[in-house]
């Protein structure tokens, strides 16, 4: 099981996260790309630390919403979203190749991420500007969702996404931020939540009918308050339940 965390999200002269500390206790990075988060400096910087220690790399490309931080909805034609994702890889492709890198997987931020796991047209945009990119690349998306069946019909190796520390909704999408049970706080409950995910996947309604799917990856958040805590919690709980922990494209 691969736990990841979106992280290269500082700007300028604001800080974000606490991607040092957290760094050593996942075994992937998905790095913001300047669009929602980040800057050249700050992906730079991410960049070095996550090659020092050897983390399995992705991009974070978002929306262009630095004030909101990525997470208000825009609708957007899908060639325009086509050419800001791959736009945004391109960004940390060559932050990585300068520093001897390698860029690993594709994991949509925020309000993309969300709408894509609705929205076959979107997701389907998203996996073509992966795919031009690199055939090889891994796209991550929510487990269950059309952002996965997408970089599944565009021949793409696919990454399906579980939250220890964020509620879900009967079908299967996270609750909405803001609202009742969209957060998980104790470091406790997302561990337990994590052992759940990686052993028995998610199930939820799909056309009235029940569906289970396995989950290939945990996402813990690097600006959540508690992400520390969390990180440490996620790891005790799933070391103790017997699940190994590899990065994303590691052969157990």
């Amino acid at each position: 099981m691969d736990i990841n965390c979106d992280m290269g999200e500082s700007f300028g002269r604001y800080t974000l996260g606490q991607d040092a500390q957290i760094m050593p206790l996942v075994t992937s990075v998905s790095i913001a790309c300047g669009f929602h988060a980040g800057d050249p400096l700050v992906m730079q910087g991410t960049v070095r630390l996550a090659v020092e220690q050897a983390k399995a790399i992705g991009a974070h490309p978002g929306y262009p919403d630095l004030q909101g931080f990525g997470r208000r909805e825009m609708m957007l034609a899908p060639a325009e979203v086509e050419a800001l994702v791959l736009y945004q890889i391109g960004a940390l492709a060559g932050m990585l190749q300068a520093d001897g890198g390698e860029l690993r997987h594709v994991k949509p931020h925020g309000a993309l991420y969300n709408q894509a796991a609705k929205d076959p047209a979107l997701a389907a945009a998203i996996a073509r500007a992966v795919r031009r990119f690199d055939r090889e690349l891994i796209l991550v998306g929510l487990a269950g969702s059309a952002l996965i069946e997408a970089g599944v019909e565009a021949g793409l190796r696919t990454a399906a996404e579980g939250f220890p520390e964020r509620g879900y909704n009967p079908d299967g999408t996270l609750i909405r931020r803001g609202q009742p049970g969209a957060q998980i706080e104790s470091p406790k409950a997302a561990g337990e939540q994590a052992v759940q995910l990686a052993t028995a996947g998610i199930q939820f309604l799909s056309g009235g009918e029940m569906r289970q799917v396995s989950v290939d990856t945990l996402c813990i958040h690097g600006d959540a308050p508690q992400a520390l805590q969390i990180a440490r919690a996620v790891n005790a709980a799933l070391s103790s339940a017997g699940v190994v922990i590899a990065g994303l494209g590691s052969e157990c």
